[in-house]
């Protein structure tokens, strides 16, 4: 069984292709338009182990909204199609994330129902050009597409940058764990409905 998917999205603002093997070894091409973005996406697939492509041609003369926002959507579509049925998933995964002086925790539960609950101030509005603001932007896009009840809560940190690298480190290694399989229940939903 290979659990892959792809997908080609275009708007009147981006125009992007998404691929992702949730059974990879986190390898990346990344190319979003956005640099400080790229960065993120790259510690997001190393640390989940999910290898994946993105491309993302968008309207970053406007700013870089639509882009993050935009590939959120596409990423988090691919990988609920990449789940399948979810038979054998383990479904919940928690990392508590140390980046030097900052902490947070990522909890998530493959559900279904897509939700983003979000408590992670930055002290600056910006990491160099990017807005900390479309941290929780990409954030709610993603786990509302994917299907996936997200919880990201910084418990400590100053510096916009490691708050940041711990969000998406977190998410990385959080997904790692709820979407690789568990030999012993391979062959069943993990929940009492029977279906996620």
């Amino acid at each position: 069984m290979t659990r892959t998917a792809e997908l080609k999205r275009t708007t009147a603002e981006t125009d992007i292709y998404v691929s992702v093997d949730l059974d990879g070894n986190g390898e990346t091409s990344i190319a979003s338009g956005i640099g400080f973005l790229d960065h993120m996406l790259v510690l997001l697939s190393r640390h989940s182990g999910i290898s994946m492509t993105v491309t993302c041609n968008g309207d970053t003369e406007v700013d870089d909204h639509h882009s993050t926002e935009d590939i959120g959507i596409a990423l988090g579509t691919v990988v609920r199609e990449a789940l399948g049925d979810k038979k054998g998933i383990r479904r919940y995964g928690t990392m508590i994330l140390p980046m030097d002086e900052a902490l947070v925790i990522a909890a998530l539960d493959i559900s279904g129902r897509g939700g983003l609950y979000y408590d992670v101030p930055f002290l600056t509005e910006k990491i160099g050009t990017f807005d900390t603001e479309l941290v929780e932007e990409f954030m709610h896009s993603f786990a509302m597409n994917a299907g996936i009840t997200l919880h990201l809560r910084k418990l400590a940190g100053t510096n916009s940058h490691h708050v940041a690298e711990a969000c998406f480190k977190g998410l990385g290694r959080a997904l790692r764990e709820a979407v690789s399989m568990d030999e012993r229940f391979k062959d069943s939903v993990p929940s009492t409905k029977g279906v996620l």
